[in-house]
């Protein structure tokens, strides 16, 4: 029997390898013709797949010269989350040079990894019906040269998972215990104590996070090792901006062997009232897009690779992310 994890990803290539001839039909092909995908700001929601082609494919295609995926995570289950469907979801670089603008952003005509977080509904027959696509821009804008963040950890292309099986992983059966440790990690997760910025279960020996655990954050957080360096870099700058955010508003949820993955559009509401990555505080309401792909081990989770909408989140902060990136050009 046909692996629908395999043929998505067969189908997510040739989207920017096949020849532009031959595209829409390959489209029409693992889309549904009412297809929709909602992808990261400033691009938005394309519906059909001549919206699709026009507004995502061709200028992925015309700004990466030889733009190819290298994915390093692809994993496929069953949603735990409302209509109970197959998704699949990826961490991928798009890479090629950089040698026309996207999104606005001047190319730097030299190779860029344009990082991507990818979710995918699949119909009964295995079509693409809807998709969610969170894209850093402001980490190309980091490849570029003109980096709109300061950066609280280090900023780096985000590796693969250490066991290098992140493409079609094996052991089916450890699928539920994958995703149950991940969801007992987000529900405890919610509370903190105000003075430690901590929360109860997280560490020690049988805390959902292992002592050497890995978190690869987006641009303007970075990546960090261990959770102390976790705290430091990201969780506490976090809390102190945002006390009261509320997340893990999740429309899927998936375990696929050692891997989970979950998502939400968006999955978290805050206010800003503290500053952040040198945006003094608003006041303002927020909403922020996530997308987190875990592998456990051991019963606890040992690497965690992040795409936030941070595009959206900064424009509802009143700062321009791109507009300032091009101003330092």
């Amino acid at each position: 029997m046909s692996d629908y994890r395999e043929n998505t990803r067969d189908f997510l290539n040739a989207l920017l390898l096949a020849d532009e001839p031959d595209l829409q039909l390959i489209m029409s092909g693992m889309m549904t013709h009412d297809c929709v995908f909602d992808i990261s700001a400033p691009i938005g929601q394309l519906r059909g797949i001549d919206d699709i082609l026009i507004n995502f494919v061709w200028p992925l295609r015309s700004a990466f010269t030889a733009v190819h995926r290298r994915d390093e995570i692809f994993i496929g289950g069953i949603n735990r989350r409302h209509e109970q469907a197959r998704w699949c979801a990826s961490v991928t670089h798009y890479a090629g040079n950089f040698e026309a603008a996207f999104c606005g952003i001047s190319p730097s005509n030299h190779l860029a990894f344009l990082r991507a977080g990818e979710f995918y509904q699949l119909d009964d027959v295995g079509r693409i019906e809807q998709a969610r696509i969170i894209i850093d821009l402001p980490d190309l804008m980091r490849q570029a040269g003109r980096m709109p963040l300061p950066s609280l950890g280090l900023e780096t292309l985000f590796p693969g998972p250490a066991t290098h099986d992140g493409i079609f992983p094996d052991l089916p059966e450890q699928s539920d215990t994958s995703l149950n440790i991940v969801e007992g990690m987000l529900g405890d997760l919610h509370a903190y104590d105000p003075v430690t910025f901590q929360s109860a279960g997280q560490t020690g020996m049988n805390g959902y996070w292992h002592p050497n655990m890995f978190w690869y954050g987006p641009a303007g957080i970075g990546s960090n090792y261990t959770y102390p360096g976790f705290d430091r870099d990201h969780r506490i700058a976090f809390l102190k901006a945002f006390p009261d955010r509320k997340g893990g508003d999740h429309y899927c949820r998936i375990g696929d062997g050692a891997y989970a993955a979950v998502s939400g559009w968006p999955s978290m509401t805050m206010t800003h009232q503290g500053d952040y990555l040198g945006v003094a505080a608003t006041g303002k309401p927020l909403t922020l897009r996530v997308m987190d792909f875990y592998r456990c081990t051991d019963s606890q989770i040992a690497e965690n690779w992040v795409m936030l909408d941070y595009i959206d989140l900064f424009e509802q902060m009143g700062v321009d992310l791109i507009e300032r990136s091009e101003a330092m050009a």
